[in-house]
């Protein structure tokens, strides 16, 4: 065996091996079907090597070579149709169908042409390029911006770039004077070589987009509380820090609320219905929460908002429509009309925000000493309405 046809079999090796990771993975990731095509990509391109071994040591050499051609484009186009998957830009099934089929008479159309002539060789070669480099644009297109995606952006258009590289260099070395020929040239060695980094690269690169994708929706999914489909403390906390990083120097309210009589209510009523209050308290919050604010459910019925680029007046405001809402929300008993005490602090510097918290909580007792269903604002907030 000499070194290209080393290289096919490391790139069949590499590949199958890609396509059943990818399929594993498939299942955990919300881009399941996304990983699916991927999968599928890599497991149809890996049968590109095996042809192109036939075509070296088999009989039917034309067949062969047709196969790998088609393994190949099939392949990728899977690929792509999994990067547009990945990215929330849906490809048309018809018009790459169409272009398969095309690109596939483009290569019986020129099978019997010189090898290494420009025609020959840039024809063979642009299909490859094409779809792949439609992947790229689809990365380069989307909305999402990490450093993996730029990465794999990039990645995809020197993949595409590099099969009109691999026609230049066919032009100018030779590919062998018949299909049977290629796995005995030096272009093959390099050409296969080039292949196998380059699967690697790519494979490696969509693998991790899926894990790190996978990861960020399981840090989601744990800061969330079930319950009332707000973020949890931990949740809360590191959402709050990402808008202090935002604006350090800005103005911020804080405001702690607490859910009045709350055990009463699961007493009397039981708690699938005091579970309705904790939804609709987080519905509310949801559905009323300015733009740059959180909120968090950090206890039993206690919740927290950081309203970020908001005085404490705006902070007051918010809290008492909050106060307002509640007692008229859905779903509820006829006679049930919660209520909810609310304490305002504000801060102005990150370094701030342990201090607000502790001004918030107490004026929240206070709200709660002073009667309950009412708003309170922390000693030295003094607001203008």
């Amino acid at each position: 065996m000499n070194g290209a046809a080393f290289f096919l079999a490391v790139n069949f090796i590499v590949a199958l091996s890609f396509s059943a990771v990818f399929f594993v993975v498939a299942p955990r990731s919300r881009s399941r079907i996304a990983a699916l095509w991927i999968g599928a990509g890599f497991g149809v391109a890996s049968l590109s090597s095996l042809c192109e071994l036939m075509v070296a040591y088999g009989d039917w050499t034309k067949p062969w070579a047709i196969g790998a051609f088609a393994s190949v484009l099939a392949g990728m186009t899977l690929l792509t149709q999994g990067v547009g998957a990945l990215y929330g830009r849906r490809l048309d099934l018809r018009i790459m169908a169409v272009f398969l089929g095309g690109s596939l008479l483009l290569c019986l159309a020129i099978y019997d042409l010189p090898r290494g002539t420009p025609l020959q060789a840039f024809s063979y070669q642009a299909p490859f390029a094409i779809v792949i480099l439609a992947g790229s644009l689809v990365v380069f297109t989307a909305r999402r911006r990490t450093m993996i995606d730029r990465f794999l952006n990039i990645v995809l258009l020197v993949t595409g770039l590099h099969f009109f590289a691999k026609a230049g260099l066919a032009v100018l070395v030779g590919s062998g004077h018949a299909a049977k020929d290629y796995v005995h040239t030096n272009y093959a060695l390099i050409s296969q070589s080039a292949t196998a980094v380059l699967v690697v690269t790519v494979g490696l690169t969509l693998l991790a987009a899926l894990v790190l994708e996978i990861m960020a929706h399981d840090r989601s999914e744990s800061e969330i509380d079930a319950l009332s489909g707000l973020a949890n403390r931990r949740g809360f906390e590191r959402q709050v820090q990402a808008l202090l990083r935002e604006a350090p120097h800005g103005m911020h309210g804080i405001m702690l609320c607490d859910l009045d009589h709350f055990k009463r209510i699961n007493d009397t009523y039981g708690h699938d219905v005091g579970d309705l209050v904790i939804q609709g308290f987080g519905q509310l919050l949801r559905d009323r929460l300015p733009r740059g604010g959180v909120a968090g459910r950090v206890g039993g019925e206690e919740f927290a908002v950081f309203v970020s680029n908001a005085n404490v007046e705006v902070a007051v405001q918010f809290a008492q429509a909050l106060r307002t809402a509640i007692m008229t929300m859905p779903n509820l008993p006829h006679h049930l009309r919660p209520t909810v005490s609310v304490g305002v602090s504000s801060l102005g510097a990150p370094e701030e925000l342990a201090e607000a918290y502790r001004h918030a909580d107490v004026a929240l007792y206070s709200a709660k000493n002073a009667g309950r269903n009412r708003v309170k604002i922390a000693a030295g907030d003094r607001p203008r309405i």
